[in-house]
């Protein structure tokens, strides 16, 4: 396993989710929900942060690994998950939004493992409409997680219209990946 920065951030990333989840189950009297919504509102900023900058720095090095590749997507899918399954139990979110996404994620992990196997990875590279969808969950749950007013905007209005657009997103990606995989899932199927 290789270690440099860009390895170590996206480590630095998985560490950060469960204290997104966690500061939600500290005492009361510890911290109160303002100021855990704060707190967990910095930690998934930071953890996104880190996924720009683990990516920018591992291109421009040139110390991308198949490690790397591995891990990046595993501590997005985590980081993701980890805080709809919070904001699901706040009642912040819907459970069937949080379904879509966390289901569109296993089943597109899924079959990027299975093209792996069969030597089709760019069948499923990442799109840009993958690349938007990340855009608009990485700006609705960091909104969904303050919940409050700040400076005049609504957080918790807009970090709902953002995850419904992420939710569109991910059920239109998650077709277009499908669709390019499909041919192959065809032959395959019809060789067994």
């Amino acid at each position: 396993m290789p270690f440099n920065i860009p390895i170590l951030l996206t480590w630095l990333r998985v560490a950060l989710i469960p204290l997104v989840v966690g500061v939600f189950y500290l005492p009361t009297h510890w911290l109160p929900l303002a100021d855990r919504n704060l707190a967990a509102t910095l930690v998934f900023i930071v953890a996104a942060v880190t996924d720009w900058f683990d990516g920018f720095l591992a291109r421009r090095w040139n110390q991308t690994s198949a490690f790397g590749a591995f891990l990046d997507p595993v501590a997005d899918k985590l980081m993701v998950a980890g805080a709809l399954l919070v904001l699901v139990q706040l009642d912040r979110v819907n459970a069937i939004i949080a379904f879509i996404i966390i289901g569109r994620e296993i089943t597109i992990s899924a079959l990027r493992e299975w093209m792996a196997q069969i030597g089709a990875t760019k069948s499923v590279a990442v799109s840009s409409l993958g690349k938007i969808k990340t855009a608009a969950q990485m700006t609705a749950i960091p909104m969904l997680l303050f919940h409050d007013v700040i400076i005049g905007i609504d957080t918790h209005y807009w970090g709902e219209y953002f995850l419904w657009l992420a939710g569109v997103l991910t059920v239109w990606s998650m077709f277009y990946y499908l669709r390019k995989a499909w041919p192959l899932i065809k032959e395959k199927a019809e060789t067994l």
